[in-house]
């Protein structure tokens, strides 16, 4: 592992944090990924508040990654392959602010790539409609409740589980086999 002071975050919005959380954990170099809210208006929102739509934040995962083995550019192709960017505030059933497509930059650096990245999307026509994806600067954090880390993990029989993130597990695994982990 590289030196501690050389390892980044990032932080995404892409729908139900069980899902962002299952998928970018499995990635080789990201060191943790932790579910929690950021953009909002209200210092430490609880899920119900996050939940209701009034508080303005969304349902994010903030990631903890060493860029010697995974590049800002990687997480960014995983983010926007794994969820739906042209969705305007919702991922599927899940509907409101707190589900809206997000990159809420870290650094100015993170920003502009992010804004390259999407443009490069829309120059190449990857989705059928325009990305709605906001790229913002990173305000506040806030850290989910317990229950939330490791959800999917934890609860793999769940119907929202297995009917939406294991499914959506399956196909990243497909898709990104080369970024993941090592088994074991």
């Amino acid at each position: 592992m590289s030196d501690e002071q050389e390892l980044k975050e990032a932080t995404f919005g892409g729908g139900c944090f069980w899902c962002t959380e299952a998928v970018f954990g499995e990635l080789e170099g990201v060191l943790s990924v932790v579910p929690g809210y950021s953009g909002g208006h209200v210092a430490d929102p609880t899920y119900e508040q996050v939940c209701e739509g009034t508080t303005g934040h969304v349902e994010v995962i903030r990631l903890r990654f060493d860029p010697a083995r995974i590049s800002f550019g990687q997480l960014l192709g995983v983010f926007f392959a794994t969820h739906d960017p042209t969705q305007l505030n919702r991922q599927g059933n899940d509907v409101g602010e707190q589900y809206r497509s997000v990159v809420f930059a870290h650094d100015e650096h993170q920003a502009e790539e992010a804004r390259a990245f999407i443009s490069r999307l829309e120059a190449d026509g990857t989705f059928d409609a325009p990305v709605v994806t906001a790229v913002e600067p990173l305000s506040s954090f806030y850290v989910a409740e317990d229950v939330h880390h490791g959800f999917y993990a934890d609860n793999p029989q769940q119907p929202y589980c297995a009917a939406v993130i294991t499914p959506k597990v399956a196909r990243f695994r497909k898709e990104y086999a080369d970024l993941l982990k090592p088994a074991g």
